[in-house]
């Protein structure tokens, strides 16, 4: 079993272009793993600009199988440079049915999972139900060479359920592709909170899980006609006992990150939050709301 190992997080800023993304991001991950990062991780939808500012039918021409061309292309990548690769597709399952999709390539190249995105929002300019299915494959955790390690996605970051069910799968660290930014009419009235509610729903998985956490964000404003996010990076990884030990700025930036997989022991050890559960009593977990 693997004690420790090293993580990348590609922070980058994204154009409409997918061909110049696919070129940026694979120079970014070799100057990655050129400083000996064994887990590289892309943000959310990581081949073009953020589309879902829009319900746009064109759109949907992003969109391409799995396994298909990105994936060939990484998986070569993954295997010349011996690391696991994890990267957020749009994926076209079939006609008419896509996803959110996030692939775990292993240092042999080999695809050794997919996990498709559970929970799709719905908000002004985030208008992800219009073109992506709920997953279907559940939450998944992947057992590497480097480690165990949970995929989710974005929206996924905020629901406590998928990081507690993604750790009792056996995950060590999470990872979370993500792509949030500011409204820039909103960003002085509420930016500030809003950027420090995600970190602190983030630290709180990694505590109360016993589990390392690692999101990585893009940068940078894009525009989808007359609609812009301001996305504003902070990309961030915590450790088990919810302390901040890398953080990017609000610029392009690939973050190095050393990861010991002993304090996720340690951690749960002393915060024994796994073993208090009552399992037998949470089924209410299961129904909506009551009624007011």
């Amino acid at each position: 079993m693997i004690n420790k190992t090293r993580i990348g997080l590609i922070q980058m800023k994204i154009s409409s272009d997918p061909k110049k993304n696919i070129v940026t991001s694979i120079k970014r991950i070799r100057k990655a793993a050129k400083k000996g990062a064994k887990v590289i991780c892309l943000p959310e939808l990581f081949l073009s600009n953020y589309f879902c500012q829009q319900e746009k039918y064109s759109n949907f021409k992003l969109a391409e199988k799995i396994p298909g061309p990105t994936s060939d292309v990484l998986a070569k990548l993954a295997k010349e440079l011996k690391i696991v690769i994890i990267a957020s597709l749009f994926e076209k399952r079939t006609s008419g049915v896509y996803h959110n999709t996030c692939i775990l390539l292993n240092e042999k190249g080999i695809m050794q999972g997919k996990y498709r995105k559970m929970h799709i929002p719905d908000d002004p300019q985030y208008y992800e139900k219009f073109y992506f299915t709920p997953g279907d494959l559940g939450f998944k955790t992947f057992k590497t060479n480097y480690g165990k390690i949970g995929t989710l996605i974005c929206w996924d970051q905020w629901f406590p359920e998928a990081a507690r069910l993604t750790t009792l799968l056996g995950a060590e660290i999470l990872f979370y592709p993500t792509a949030i930014g500011w409204h820039p009419k909103e960003m002085s009235k509420y930016g500030k909170s809003q950027l420090e509610a995600w970190t602190a729903v983030q630290r709180s998985h990694a505590i109360v899980n016993g589990v390392y956490v690692a999101a990585v964000n893009r940068i940078g404003i894009e525009k989808q006609g007359s609609k812009k996010l301001n996305f504003w990076g902070h990309s961030v990884v915590f450790d088990p006992s919810g302390n901040i030990i890398a953080r990017a700025k609000n610029k392009e930036q690939i973050l190095i990150c050393d990861i010991d997989f002993k304090k996720v022991d340690v951690v749960r050890q002393h915060w024994p939050f796994l073993r208090d559960r009552r399992i037998d009593s949470y089924k209410g977990i299961l129904k909506n709301p009551k009624d007011d």
